[in-house]
């Protein structure tokens, strides 16, 4: 069962061929034998998924419930679920019981009737490339076990690469659901800022976070980020317009679909075997009919600077709030309140995001603030206006996702700089706020390499057509791990 895509595993739900609950507890025992190699969850709710499964097969029973009634799905760690431990990865938070759902939680599994296996691991408060980050310990790479699968969004990706989950939600600030897919031969898509729900989601920076989804198709992420998708009037950021048919949008021709390459994106840092990979998906694209062209994004090789500007500042100010008192982490014996909350910050946060805090802290302070925040803002909005001159000539933009293959673990944890450029060519989509996806276009040494498509506004149905309509041509995304198979 766990070979099967979402639309094969909804049809034998509704053909009796199995139950929810036969389903449920497949992945159940999966995870149970498997994922000690992975370290893929820090929570298996396997209690409360039983009783979704028996609630959906109750449903179909009665020929109600929708396209993914009795359906599970992995969360990532960084969503509110109620009555469920949401730690975000950090020991601040390794004893916070959320009281109520995320929005998209809701949406998903109320909503949609799926079912929750649990909840995956990922870097610390989503600050991380790697998956090295997290209090529970790394995540491991299903396709070499001593390589990373990538972060922040690693649980997500892990279990979904090793069928310990049919799909998976994440989260994408800089690339954490973009990379990681690569990484793991997934297919992973951020969409449009605000078009999904942050309500419930544990804030990193507040103006780049977005919610999406890791599947193993275009097509199984288009059924469940159109159940996540729409307006929700708790969340400041969500946009109220209408979610296009993301599902219905698959199967049209791309023939005369315009695609840009940067050429920012294919010049020193690539390596020159993924690059060929990325360069046969072009030619496959080119195959299919769409019309390739080179296109110009210059402000793109100061994403990263920009970013590590405004996300940490955000971060300083979002994190501001875990001080030991109200929840989270306490040190215990302080004898002050001022020793308190060093200790409880100092002992509760873990290197990277104290690094990241501090970064934040300096740049917005006083004599600091417009020679670096003002200054990121500014570069954020050329970025922002390069993506908006090339979608007046093309419908998509087409790069790599990562400079290489997955790395092995430890080999970047002490070079900040260097895990912070894996993420050189997804950051832009996030500092834009457009719609940007992963897919695999091949194998390097037996190690998946993946592609990126960028879309203008709210053009996710376009995104996840082109990326269906490459995979029907062509069968990287439906190779899996050997040792999980």
């Amino acid at each position: 069962m766990h070979t099967l895509s979402i639309k094969e595993l909804a049809a034998g739900l509704r053909s009796r061929k199995f139950s929810s609950r036969e389903l449920t507890q497949h992945y159940l025992k999966r995870i149970e034998s498997l994922d000690p190699q992975l370290n893929s969850y820090i929570t298996v709710t396997a209690e409360r998924a039983l009783a979704q499964a028996d609630a959906a097969d109750a449903k179909l029973a009665r020929g109600e419930g929708g396209a993914l009634t009795g359906i599970p799905l992995a969360q990532k760690d960084i969503f509110c679920t109620e009555g469920v431990k949401t730690s975000c990865g950090s020991r601040m938070l390794d004893r916070f019981v959320a009281p109520y759902d995320a929005t998209i939680v809701r949406k998903l599994h109320q909503d949609a009737g799926m079912v929750m296996l649990g909840k995956c691991n990922m870097d610390e408060f989503a600050m991380g490339s790697s998956n090295e980050t997290s209090w529970y310990g790394p995540v491991k790479n299903p396709w070499d076990v001593t390589r990373v699968p990538g972060g922040s969004s690693g649980g997500s990706v892990a279990a979904v690469a090793a069928r310990l989950a049919p799909v998976a939600t994440a989260t994408d600030t800089g690339g954490s659901i973009r990379q990681p897919a690569a990484l793991t031969n997934l297919t992973g898509i951020k969409p449009t800022y605000g078009r999904v729900s942050r309500y419930g989601m544990i804030a990193f920076a507040s103006s780049l976070d977005q919610a999406g989804v890791v599947a193993r198709s275009a097509e199984d992420a288009a059924h469940v980020l159109q159940a996540m998708s729409g307006f929700d009037p708790l969340d400041s950021t969500s946009v109220e317009r209408p979610v296009d048919d993301l599902v219905g949008g698959l199967g049209r021709s791309i023939k005369g679909l315009r695609i840009g390459l940067p050429k920012e994106y294919f010049a020193e840092g690539l390596a020159p075997a993924a690059r060929e990979r990325v360069m046969a998906a072009v030619r496959q694209f080119e195959a299919l009919g769409a019309v390739i062209s080179e296109i110009s994004l210059p402000n793109s090789p100061l994403s990263v600077p920009t970013y590590y500007v405004v996300a940490p500042a955000e971060a300083s100010s979002n994190l501001a709030r875990y001080d030991g008192v109200r929840y989270g982490h306490r040190a215990a014996d302080a004898k002050t309140l001022e020793e308190m909350y060093k200790r409880s910050r100092g002992e509760g946060f873990g290197a990277e995001v104290q690094r990241r805090i501090m970064i934040g802290t300096y740049v917005l302070s006083h004599g600091y603030y417009d020679a670096y925040y003002l200054k990121a803002q500014k570069v954020r909005k050329l970025i922002y206006e390069d993506f908006k001159r090339a979608f007046a000539s093309v419908d998509l933009v087409l790069g790599p996702t990562a400079t290489d293959v997955a790395f092995k673990l430890g080999a970047k944890t002490d070079d900040p700089v260097a895990m912070y450029l894996n993420d050189i060519y997804t950051i832009a989509a996030n500092l834009a706020g457009i719609p940007a996806m992963s897919l695999s276009c091949g194998f390097v040494d037996g190690l998946p390499v993946g592609l990126q498509l960028m879309g203008n506004y709210f053009d996710e149905a376009r995104l996840l057509n082109a990326a269906h309509q490459y995979q029907q041509a062509t069968d990287f995304h439906t190779q899996m791990p050997k040792a999980f198979q």
